[in-house]
């Protein structure tokens, strides 16, 4: 795909999107399961980025939408569920990203049709990014969208909105086409509706808001808040789509940089000896510690679709925050993970036919797309200060001893007293604020904060981490996983060494025999390293098109230079070559 101009890319995308739509069993249902839309995210990302923004888009926050507002109703799906139009989402504005609830753009309900008037106000309320070009064919939008009745202002709503047929845009859809962004290409627009009509059953109604033939809406909600939370609630089944693409992105770059580091070779400590670059701790270490965060990412994320997918009502906001959590840490581990990997692959690593310069770029969409990370982190935070309940607690009481920096368990409780340090941090902070200000306040606070958070999302991974090793099967495996989690363990309390030495649960000796355990589990592991990124099962089709991934790679990239012509092979002669 690297050869192809951005809008060849994003139509090839399109076609794939069409593929998988006549490939699936029901789009309803893949709309409507979290596991399948993770499982689909997770194994498209690495391969086209473009195609995992765009299924992201018309299955989650589109016909996901129309599930969720309409279970029961007689809106026919079948344009939608058959891909002849295309769905797409528009909620942000140009001048009002993360903050929803301040958008302009309005539907102003006619009482002599009962239906609506869409109409953007000011150049501010474009919608801001969504994929409305021509490209992809005929496409109808989910519009969030001020209700207004009677002059009242109902708060946001979604609505069904027609973009473009066969011929172009729809009377009143006005479309430009952005300037071209980093990373792989996606047809985002700026879009804005003058005046457009929209019949009754355009609105999105439910239990949150439904409005009746007088002008009254009625609701279970006690607030326009509320409403609109209710209303993009798919945002939040959205931030899981994105931690997937991030997860499957992570481990894509760690086979291909691992792979290389075996394939590699370098001068040795005699004449004429060489020695893979694996064979350096300063080079496979680094990536051995990426590896155990991307471990502990996926079972994180294993954990919390299945926790969003049972959830209930009693502990909605709760999943919630934990997905909110977990796409901040695990989207942007993910960049540390991908440029981590690049640089290990050193120039081999900027040619895009490699796979991991697509991975770095599309990597910054999933850290701002579905709530931006910092956003998304900070209002995590401020819950968790105001919660009652601890965001951690140790589950078991073992003594410092000799072996104890060894004990994942003693670890893993290190890492929640850590977690609640810097809550009772933030918390003080918080307190000790100027009374009648409180953005001043808030300030004050919420750099400790975004450290809980970032702790307590370390936890929360440990914690997934711990439980799979312990349900692997066969005991090599639970071996090889329990170190693996020890290690991820040993880095992350080595960041909070001071304060657990401080508040009593470190021991002086502990500090001190911390680096000699990092370095003997790193040793331990350094063998493995290769077993490791097999079990990511990156399909083969796709290590294929790699050429660092592979023992010859000095050939397969010849091969690509020369353009198929007569390159040298294996250094002795001049042969044709042909790449697998």
């Amino acid at each position: 795909m690297p050869d192809l101009a951005p809008r060849e890319r994003t139509a090839l995308a399109y076609d794939r999107l069409q593929l998988i739509n006549d490939t699936v069993e029901s789009p309803e249902k893949l709309a409507d399961d979290p596991h399948l839309l993770a499982s689909l995210h997770e194994w498209t990302g690495f391969v086209d980025p473009t195609l995992a923004t765009l299924s992201a888009i018309h299955y989650n926050l589109f016909l996901g939408s129309l599930v969720d507002h309409s279970p029961d109703s007689r809106r026919s799906l079948d344009d939608f569920t058959s891909l002849r139009r295309t769905g797409t989402f528009l909620c942000t504005e140009l001048e009002h990203g993360s903050d929803v609830a301040a958008i302009e753009t309005r539907a102003v309900w006619d009482r002599a049709t009962g239906g609506f008037v869409l109409h953007t106000p000011t150049s501010g309320a474009q919608k801001f990014m969504p994929t409305t070009s021509a490209i992809g064919g005929p496409k109808t939008a989910v519009v969030a969208a001020r209700l207004i009745v009677e002059d009242r202002d109902e708060g946001v709503f979604l609505f069904l909105v027609p973009l473009r047929d066969e011929n172009g845009p729809c009377a009143g859809v006005r479309t430009w086409v952005l300037p071209e962004r980093m990373g792989t290409p996606v047809d985002h627009c700026l879009t804005a509706f003058d005046h457009y009509r929209l019949p009754r059953e355009a609105l999105l109604e439910g239990r949150h808001g439904e409005l009746h033939p007088d002008g009254t809406l009625t609701s279970n909600l006690g607030n326009r808040r509320k409403r609109v939370l209710h209303s993009i609630q798919r945002v939040t089944a959205g931030k899981l789509s994105m931690s997937a693409a991030a997860v499957g992105a992570s481990r894509a770059a760690l086979t291909i940089a691992v792979r290389y580091a075996h394939a590699r070779r370098t001068s040795g400590p005699r004449a004429g000896q060489t020695v893979p670059l694996a064979a350096h701790r300063s080079h496979i270490g680094r990536l051995l510690y990426r590896l155990t965060t991307a471990y502990a990412m996926t079972f994180l994320h294993r954990e919390t679709v299945t926790r969003w997918a049972n959830r209930t009502p009693e502990n909605t906001e709760d999943v919630a925050r934990l997905i909110a959590v977990s796409k901040s840490w695990i989207t942007w581990q993910t960049r540390d993970i991908t440029l981590e990997c690049r640089e290990r692959c050193g120039a081999q690593g900027l040619f895009t036919v490699n796979g991991l310069a697509d991975l770095i770029t599309s990597t910054e969409g999933t850290i701002t797309a579905e709530g931006d990370n910092l956003v998304i982190a900070l209002k995590a935070g401020a819950e968790m200060l105001f919660s009652r309940e601890s965001p951690a607690a140790p589950q078991q009481h073992v003594e410092p001893s000799e072996h104890a920096m060894a004990d994942p368990r003693f670890l893993r409780d290190l890492l929640a007293q850590a977690v609640s340090v810097w809550q009772d941090r933030a918390r003080t902070s918080l307190r000790q604020g100027p009374s009648g200000a409180p953005v001043d306040r808030w300030n004050q606070a919420s750099a400790a904060a975004l450290k809980m958070v970032d702790a307590a999302a370390r936890l929360h991974a440990a914690d997934a981490f711990l439980d799979a090793a312990e349900q692997a099967v066969g005991p090599e495996a639970r071996t090889l996983l329990r170190k693996l989690v020890l290690l991820f363990l040993l880095k992350e309390v080595s960041e909070h060494t001071g304060d657990l030495l401080a508040e009593g649960h470190l021991t002086i000796a502990d500090v001190r025999s911390l680096p000699e355990v990092i370095e003997q589990t790193i040793a331990d592991l350094t063998p493995h390293t290769m077993t490791l990124v097999e079990a990511f099962d990156l399909p083969a089709e796709i290590l294929a098109t790699i050429p660092i991934a592979h023992e010859d790679y000095t050939r397969r990239i010849s091969a690509l230079a020369h353009g198929g012509s007569r390159i040298p092979a294996q250094g002795r002669s001049w042969e044709p070559l042909r790449m697998t």
